[in-house]
């Protein structure tokens, strides 16, 4: 048995400089910034959220602005089949870290590696 549960809601923004959309989003959610460069690199950055909701992630992309979910799990191949059979399609593994799927819906989202040392409350199980 494997489990999973919504970790992330990610705000891909496309431009030059992270900073305006980082004081855009803490400001508008109320959410003040955690981490304003996760990686070192300028294309993370995080808001401050309360263990019982997903984390606020910012990215830098190169693709139109959207909005998109991470699934977190503790077993990334039985998600990602078990997301495959209700319809979605894997299409890319990235940096051997997390899967970019696409819903039956259209909809792009990613399926992650656990992000959080408990699932707590909202947590789904599956065979």
């Amino acid at each position: 048995m494997h489990h999973s549960r919504l970790s992330t809601i990610v705000l891909d923004c496309q431009l030059d400089d992270l900073e305006p959309a980082i004081r855009f989003w803490s400001a508008a959610l109320g959410k003040p910034v955690e981490d304003a460069d996760q990686d070192g690199d300028g294309r993370y950055a995080s808001l401050a959220t309360d263990d019982d909701e997903p984390i606020i992630l910012l990215q830098k992309v190169d693709h139109e602005s959207r909005v998109h979910l991470d699934i977190e799990t503790d077993d990334l191949d039985a998600e990602v089949a078990r997301l495959q059979d209700l319809g979605a399609r894997a299409i890319a593994f990235v940096k051997e870290r997390w899967w970019v799927m696409q819903a039956p819906t259209g909809h792009r989202f990613c399926v992650i590696r656990k992000q959080r040392d408990r699932f707590g409350p909202h947590l789904n199980s599956w065979d």
